[in-house]
């Protein structure tokens, strides 16, 4: 197997785990763990974890000039992207949440042509405003899906994180070439862990771990070894191999998987404005990104 080949496996495991972890994070919050509590959690175990396998392997290190941009992929990728996420999936629904975040390859487009000057056709700009109608349908009628009160605020949240994430995509992207995944991931994991400290560290001491059910443990556990250790070093193999407009259509995927797995499990329901949402935002990636044949 080719290293890009090698790319898109890692690309489209990272993607399943994603597509479960909608439902598994929401059985567990906000019940059992509050969603900033749940972070805390994540990043630090995560944490732990990339710095103690990198005991283990050729140690880099990196150049002054280049820690900017790894504290602004730390803001976008770990601590502004999982914050808002969490307490977003926490007010509205798993599936509502990974039809939003479909919106993050029109969003990498974007950034691409603002800040790496990319050319936008008429084409392209078309599936931008038609993906976005989407999403803004969904996040304004969001009150109409989710059980809470706050499913509109929950739901504009998720929408900030696949912002945040499409940002991260373009900013790591020149790191990736240059270190190693674990040398970006353990930095990237330590400082965001620093920045989540002041909004997690109160949820967390409020966690009833003496009353958790065994299975929320074991949910607790694949969030954090899966969803945030497991799918950031997945991503990291394949994003220097792949281009980050390429790695992002791997969230096309997202909402299949997560519906199949929220209908499944029995703790989602799909509707009239979710489907709409979706043929909406889906219309518009699929003019972003796809190329005509030339004649």
């Amino acid at each position: 197997m080719n290293s890009r080949a090698l790319a898109l496996v890692f690309a489209f495991s990272a993607t399943l785990i994603y597509g479960v972890s909608f439902t598994v994070a929401k059985e567990v919050m906000p019940q059992y763990v509050k969603p900033f509590g749940f972070i805390f959690l994540r990043v630090s175990g995560a944490t732990l974890l990339f710095w103690t396998v990198g005991l283990f392997l050729r140690k880099e290190r990196i150049d002054i000039s280049d820690y900017p941009r790894l504290l602004l992929g730390a803001i976008f990728g770990i601590a502004l992207n999982q914050l808002t996420f969490f307490k977003g999936l926490s007010m509205t629904t798993p599936i509502s949440a990974s039809v939003i975040m479909v919106s993050s390859p029109i969003l990498v487009l974007s950034f691409s042509a603002i800040i790496l000057r990319e050319r936008v056709t008429k084409r392209k700009l078309s599936g931008i405003f038609i993906g976005m109608i989407g999403a803004v349908v969904l996040i304004v009628f969001g009150k109409e899906i989710g059980s809470s009160s706050n499913a509109t605020l929950g739901n504009l949240l998720v929408f900030v994180n696949a912002t945040s994430y499409s940002l991260y995509l373009i900013l790591i992207k020149s790191l990736t070439r240059k270190y190693q995944p674990i040398t970006l991931a353990k930095w990237l994991y330590l400082l965001g862990l620093f920045m989540v400290i002041p909004f997690g560290i109160q949820e967390f001491n409020l966690i009833q771990w003496q009353d958790m059910p065994e299975g929320i443990l074991w949910r607790i556990g694949f969030i954090v070894v899966f969803t945030s250790f497991l799918t950031y070093l997945l991503n990291l193999f394949a994003i220097r191999k792949l281009l980050p407009t390429t790695l992002s259509i791997f969230i096309y995927l997202q909402p299949v998987i997560a519906t199949s797995y929220a209908l499944l499990m029995g703790s989602d329901t799909l509707n009239l404005i979710q489907l709409m949402s979706t043929l909406l935002i889906f219309t518009g990636v699929f003019l972003v990104t796809h190329k005509p044949k030339q004649v």
